[in-house]
């Protein structure tokens, strides 16, 4: 029977191919991103044990695992017929490694800037449209270069979400000179018509 292409392929030796990168990449459990954990592992140890020490989960399935209710029957009528003795002591498990949690616990709530940027030509799109409208949303929306159909609450959505970037909105305000001057709440330009203000 003659053999698929497929077969001669995966037969044939690649040459081009490392294998001892090849095994190490097999072997290897991954980049540890995370700082904290990766600070306190030990090498000699499988992952599982390593995070267990931790005290931290390495399968959420089978440490919070749905309830096995045949399982808690047959458990319970053993009890109550003697075959089996009920444990009182529960075992503490000793994690030598606690301060990791601790570490990742304080990393968590600590605050972040947050990197959100929104792309290079929705930033040019938006620019045009405050340009020619202000915050004038309902005439955006009528807009001829509206092709997306946008409502005037997107847009609104969409400009308030650019100007609480302050990387972008600067570099905007800086293309039209607008970046000393002072921008008040009675400048025609600036304030938001034909909105309701207090739907957020």
């Amino acid at each position: 029977m003659v053999r698929t292409l497929k077969n001669r392929r995966t037969n044939r030796y690649q040459y081009d191919k490392n294998r001892k990168n090849l095994k190490k990449k097999l072997n290897s459990t991954g980049k540890i991103k995370c700082a904290e954990i990766k600070r306190d592992i030990d090498n000699r140890k499988s992952v599982t044990k390593n995070i267990n020490e931790m005290g931290l989960v390495f399968n959420v399935n089978k440490s919070f695992a749905t309830p096995n209710y045949k399982k808690n029957k047959t458990a319970i009528n053993k009890l109550v017929n003697g075959f089996v003795e009920e444990d009182n002591q529960e075992e503490e498990i000793e994690r030598p490694k606690k301060h990791v949690v601790k570490k990742l616990e304080t990393s968590a709530k600590e605050l972040r800037e947050s990197k959100f940027q929104i792309s290079k030509n929705q930033v040019r799109i938006l620019s045009y449209y405050i340009d020619k409208y202000g915050l004038n949303y309902k005439l955006m929306v009528k807009d001829h270069k509206n092709y997306d159909q946008h409502t005037w609450r997107q847009f609104r959505q969409k400009i308030r979400k650019f100007m609480s970037i302050p990387e972008q909105f600067a570099k905007f305000l800086n293309e039209r000179n607008l970046l000393d001057t002072d921008i008040t709440e009675d400048d025609p330009k600036w304030q938001e018509s034909n909105t309701d203000l207090d739907d957020d």
